[in-house]
């Protein structure tokens, strides 16, 4: 039977070559007009409901945009490939800021952005699962995923949903299959348990002096510093995944900075063949790859 799920979702992968791209509103908040763009196979169905990708992308909550060549890109790949792409912007609530989202920003200010950044996430997933028939959507196979700061907002919106949501009710039919982080973090991994838990896919460079590939500060901030703030990155989260016998691909780049957090173009085709073989066919894979930063 597995076989023959994998056999027919490639069948159904085979004509979505061409794709159109849409674009809606899925919130309006104070000045922001938060907008998704939609790629969805060019002739797929009536009726047709494929596993979707919900993008957001990085920037450090003051810039990147959801129709970036590289996000644009990925999403293109996905609704090639048998999914919907759906990249979303957000509220970039650093933006014009002096003091950034860095060591000047305080602690409690950039919990409000992490706040708000998982809110507007869950917000966007909402509208997607709501407007599931036009999307084309099949909410059982929502692949949450981000990079950078969108990394950390994703992150937080899956696995620390009950602590930066205020209003949980709203989010009672949202549930995400998979996750795909590029250099993310959370808040505290502490949170992940075996009822929240999803198969994962992770990038992230041992020396990221940005966001933490382990357990450390944000932006490496000394204590004395107003920013200073502990972050789980993707060390412990896969950690934490491993103990719960939870699917992961962990890639890891030894030396590798903030660049990690570029989607690895290279590698999109073992990735989206990671999410069929555990999210639609409930394979239990753990996998890590240990690559050394070319010069």
């Amino acid at each position: 039977m597995k076989h023959l799920i994998t056999f027919c979702f490639l069948l159904l992968a085979l004509p979505f070559l061409a794709q159109v791209k849409t674009t809606y509103t899925y919130a309006i908040k104070g000045d922001d007009t938060l907008k998704m763009d939609v790629y969805t196979p060019k002739n797929i169905k009536s009726g047709n409901k494929l596993p979707t990708l919900l993008w957001m992308h990085g920037g450090g909550f003051a810039g990147g945009a959801r129709d970036f060549k590289d996000d644009a890109q990925l999403c293109e790949y996905a609704a090639q490939n048998g999914y919907i792409g759906i990249s979303i912007s957000y509220r970039l609530l650093r933006k014009g800021t002096k003091t950034g989202f860095g060591c000047d920003c305080p602690k409690e200010e950039k919990m409000n952005v992490f706040k708000q950044a998982a809110i507007d996430y869950l917000d966007a997933a909402k509208y997607v699962v709501d407007h599931a028939e036009k999307l084309h959507v099949n909410t059982n196979y929502i692949i949450s995923g981000g990079s950078s700061a969108g990394a950390e907002a994703t992150l937080n919106a899956v696995f620390m949903r009950e602590y930066f949501a205020d209003e949980l009710e709203n989010y009672k039919e949202v549930t995400f299959a998979g996750m795909f982080s590029c250099a993310g973090a959370v808040l505290n991994a502490e949170y992940i348990t075996k009822s929240n838990a999803v198969p994962s896919v992770f990038y992230h460079g041992t020396d990221d002096d940005l966001v933490p590939f382990s357990s450390a500060p944000h932006h490496y901030c000394t204590p004395e510093k107003p920013g200073y703030l502990l972050l789980d990155g993707s060390e412990v989260i896969v950690e934490k995944l491993e103990t719960l016998e939870t699917p992961f691909y962990f890639n890891i780049v030894k030396g590798g900075r903030h660049e990690i957090s570029a989607i690895p173009f290279e590698d999109l085709d073992k990735v989206f063949f990671f999410f069929e073989s555990t999210v639609l066919n409930n394979e239990v894979i753990q996998t890590t790859i240990i690559k050394t930063k070319t010069p």
